[in-house]
């Protein structure tokens, strides 16, 4: 199954406008909470102005982008790990995804009701932060009970290390830090830490839905939040989900673009975030280039050559002998791979190359 990022956010935030933007899919967007029950998936083509360059070059018959797979996700209240709303179907459809995107409401609107009053970003970031933590402490200690005995009374190994890793996320957690606050030195822990599976262990984007005023430069309410998050490995975005649900209602990229440029904005919202929970799933993009078509792949970070190569066809990665690889700016300055080629920029790597982003990739296999 593909790697997937999950909005989340209290009810009313705009998760569900956002997602339209995304997706084009049909989630249900109303001015009341729960209008979002069953989590909508929606697999969302990642904009990359690479694709373009190189089809300038090569003039394909086809140009295939990339994807990412969004899920909206049902509004979380105050009590959700205790079961309150959609407490256990929110969490468990949390646990099921990769990445978080969380969507704070970060303007003023009377006509648009908050479940809890007034706009306070940070009291709502709080108030999901505070669930998650609760349920990740019942799962650890339940895990503990589990692995005490045998790591304080046995010459289990990996017990021993378990119950280390559990009682520093338990400490953490009891303190209201998130899980991914707590960082190991080794591998082995880093391991058993990953099995895990804790919700606040899940890298997040926090996402700021503005005003329009507030789309280029953010308001009080961003930086509030930016200030609220400065412990922690995660980053902001800032949107204005009202204005990128008028920009796709727009036919032509000349008329979205101009749009843009009347606001000040040089990009969409919508693409900077398919962008952002791309990168926060730790993946990349590789490319193939050829006059049938130049595709953008998707890897993992870190990925070598062969199982790159998997990712076309298991049969490439099973009979990988070497990879040819030009690096993009390369092709761009060249202008094309026979020119590359020429001036000796074109590289065979073996096995144990790791592939970079951007790389355009011909594979030599034998099944």
């Amino acid at each position: 199954m593909a790697l997937q990022c999950g909005i989340v956010g209290l009810p009313n935030v705009g998760k569900s406008t956002l997602f339209n933007c995304l997706s084009n899919a049909k989630a249900q967007s109303a001015n009341f909470p729960f209008c979002t029950i069953e989590p909508n998936v929606g697999v969302i083509t990642v904009p990359d102005e690479r694709l373009n360059k190189l089809a300038e070059i090569i003039n394909p018959q086809r140009i295939v982008p990339t994807t990412v797979e969004i899920v909206d996700i049902a509004g979380l209240v105050k009590g959700a790990s205790k079961g309150e709303g959609l407490g256990n179907k929110f969490l468990a459809n949390i646990r099921e995804t990769d990445a978080i995107l969380h969507v704070l409401r970060c303007f003023d609107d009377d006509n648009i009701t908050h479940v809890d009053g007034s706009v306070d970003p940070v009291r709502d970031k709080g108030i999901i932060d505070t669930e998650l933590q609760l349920k990740d402490l019942e799962t650890v200690e339940a895990r503990i009970q589990k692995v005490a005995k045998q790591a304080q009374t046995g010459g289990d190994k990996v017990a021993k290390q378990t119950y280390e890793v559990l009682l520093r996320y338990k400490a953490a957690l009891e303190q209201g830090l998130n899980a991914r606050t707590v960082t190991f030195d080794t591998k082995d822990e880093q391991k058993i830490a990953k099995e895990l599976y804790l919700l606040t262990s899940k890298p997040v984007l926090y996402v700021c839905n503005v005003d329009e005023a507030s789309a280029v430069s953010g308001n009080k309410y961003v930086e509030a939040v930016r200030e609220a998050i400065k412990g922690e490995s995660a980053d902001i975005l800032v949107v204005a989900a009202k204005i990128e649900s008028e920009i796709a209602e727009l036919e032509t990229y000349e008329e979205r673009q101009m749009f843009l440029g009347e606001i000040g904005l040089e990009e969409s919202g919508v693409a900077r975030l398919i962008k952002a929970a791309y990168s926060l799933l730790g993946l990349q993009t590789y490319f193939t280039a050829g006059v049938q078509e130049v595709r953008a792949w998707t890897y993992t970070k870190g990925s070598k050559a062969p199982q790159c190569a998997g990712v076309i066809h298991t049969d490439f990665e099973k009979g990988f002998i070497r990879a040819e690889v030009i690096k993009f700016d390369d092709f761009i300055h060249y202008g094309g791979e026979t020119a590359v080629k020429e001036a000796g920029k074109m590289a065979v790597e073996g096995k144990e190359y790791v592939v970079q982003d951007g790389d355009i990739m011909h594979f030599r296999f034998n099944v």
